[in-house]
């Protein structure tokens, strides 16, 4: 893949914890959410992953939130991997504070 686009929003407690209810079943508010758009396809023109929605108010550092939301969007999943996705989030949040 060459190309992709996303989106992102912040949004305040109320929304994250609206959002979070409505599709996840969790009546909280959370740090970030992610909305997968597209799964691979061999369509033309740039990938549409999705959108990553972050509440700064639950958000110790708004970069990392924004790299965990978007490695949802690429496929990983924190909850059913072997630590892969938070290993890689690492690595992304080292490579970008010493980069």
């Amino acid at each position: 893949m060459d190309e992709a686009h996303l989106a992102v929003a912040f949004v305040g407690e109320e929304e994250i914890r609206r959002l979070n209810h409505e599709h996840r079943g969790l009546d909280s508010p959370t740090d970030v959410l992610a909305f997968p758009v597209d799964e691979l396809s061999a369509s033309a023109g740039p990938r549409e992953l999705g959108d990553v929605v972050v509440c700064p108010e639950h958000t110790t550092d708004l970069t990392e939130a924004v790299v965990h939301g978007v490695l949802h969007l690429c496929g990983y999943d924190h909850e059913r991997d072997s630590g892969e996705m938070l290993d890689l989030q690492r690595q992304v949040m080292t490579g970008l504070r010493h980069g």
